[in-house]
């Protein structure tokens, strides 16, 4: 049976002298002071399972679990990196509460317990750990600043060439699987040396001519290959339904088919249709195809997902939204202040934002909900006297604003907010609000110890 901490603390490795330890330290305080945290992780840990046994190994507890999760972030490790650290480490040992005679965790155990968090629960805990603040005075949510961002999603450049080619060899993949591993009677001829082929043939085409008889036949193999796919459906369901990885399989081989059909569309009209496809009806992966196009200031693309952070004057992550699509940042500014009202049952006095947020109608909506001073970063025909009480405090406001962009640096280097590694949207969720929450707990820790 899990538990939420262990009964019997083990025999600890006394605390080190080095400032990074000393850290560490106060963030297992810290935890240890908001319990319910440990509770949140417990219900996902348990969720779908129903354990009766009172002997034998019990795992991992709710309580390492979280904090391999926040050593993780910290350090940007992956599993096999992770394994290996706590076991090693004085200070990581002692941190996620592994004793002397306990021979710490498998990077299996570790993937396995932090995937199975959800991002509510992160959430949760971020919202807990806003509460631990605010009674501490480290921040109480007064002053705050807004900015946007783009994290990137696992992908290589969304050529559609390579889309294409990308479609024949994971379905090749899964009929060659179906055939071996089932003996499933499925027909189909492996074209994937010819598809690379024509991948390589586009990408060093010196012209339109060299490139559109390539397309062409490309997209001739992977409309044969759908085909091949689409019939290799029906055969596999009529084989016996009992096996759960042949449903698997199944499933596998209509997901990829359904994306290489978008992805076959969507080449078919831009390269023999010249048609401009927009980018909401794009697959830009089918690995990742929750990915957004994502067009900043009309000169720079990126594949992934539009983050909204809110920052307080104390440097903490108030807040963290992770959009779907590329909507306007003039379209989130009631959102974001809404959102700061539920977290605190109040609006905060004074508001910077980016000068993308800047309209005369969010600072109508932001005066409507009593906040005396909203400062945009650029003015967009709107007078400082009428965002803020003088222009002495929109100056101040919008020299506070800029600290948001060291914070968004700071998460991008030191906790990979550059990009996501984890797999799925809801892993994307996850892997970006455990780094904020990792963050939000190195700068608490930051913050006790230089007033200690």
């Amino acid at each position: 049976m899990r538990e939420k901490q262990q009964k019997q603390m083990p025999l600890l490795e006394p605390v080190s002298d080095h400032p990074q330890a000393r850290e560490l330290e106060v963030i297992s305080n810290i935890i240890d002071n908001t319990p319910t945290i440990c509770g949140y992780v417990l219900q996902d840990l348990n969720r779908g399972k129903i354990i009766k046994r009172r002997t034998g190994a019990r795992g991992m507890s709710a309580d390492q679990v979280l904090r391999a999760a926040i050593v993780m972030r910290l350090f940007e490790f992956v599993y096999e990196e992770l394994s290996f650290h706590i076991f090693d480490s004085r200070c990581l040992r002692r941190f996620c509460r592994i004793g002397f005679a306990d021979k710490g965790f498998k990077k299996s155990a570790l993937n396995a317990n932090i995937k199975s968090l959800s991002d509510e629960t992160w959430d949760l805990i971020f919202r807990a750990l806003l509460g631990h603040a605010e009674q501490e005075g480290i921040e109480k949510g007064r002053k705050v600043r807004i900015d946007s961002t783009v994290v990137e999603s696992n992908i290589h450049k969304p050529f559609d060439s390579v889309q294409l080619f990308d479609c024949v060899r994971v379905l090749t993949r899964l009929l060659q699987k179906a055939r071996e591993n089932f003996g499933a009677k499925v027909i189909f001829s492996d074209h994937q040396r010819r598809a690379k082929r024509r991948m390589v043939g586009i990408q060093y085409a010196r012209g339109e001519k060299q490139r559109q008889p390539r397309y062409k036949d490309l997209l001739k193999i992977t409309r044969k290959v759908i085909g091949y796919a689409r019939s290799a459906e029906g055969i596999l369901e009529q084989l016996s339904s009992a096996d759960i990885r042949l449903l698997e399989l199944i499933n596998q081989i209509k997901h990829f088919s359904d994306l290489s059909e978008q992805v076959y569309n969507q080449t078919y009209r831009r390269v023999i249709q010249g048609e401009t496809v927009p980018a909401t009806q794009k697959v830009v992966s089918i690995f990742e195809d929750h990915t957004d196009v994502i067009v900043k200031d009309n000169r720079d693309t990126y594949y992934g997902h539009k983050v909204c952070l809110t920052g307080g004057a104390s440097n903490l992550i108030l807040d963290c939204v992770i959009l779907e699509g590329n909507p306007a940042d003039t379209d989130l500014v009631e959102q974001m202040l809404d959102r700061q009202q539920q977290l605190y049952g109040r609006y905060p006095l004074k508001v910077a934002l980016d000068g993308g947020f800047a309209s005369k109608d969010n600072l109508l909506k932001a005066k409507e909900r009593k906040i005396k001073d909203i400062c945009f970063a650029k003015k967009r025909g709107l007078k400082e006297t009428d965002m803020c009480r003088s222009e002495y405090v929109y100056k101040k406001l919008r020299r506070f604003r800029a600290g948001i962009e060291s914070g968004i640096s700071w998460l991008k280097r030191s906790f990979g907010l550059t990009r996501c590694t984890w797999k799925g949207f809801r892993s994307f969720k996850c892997y970006v609000l455990a780094s904020v929450v990792a963050a939000n707990l190195l700068t608490m820790a930051r913050k006790k110890l230089a007033a200690a």
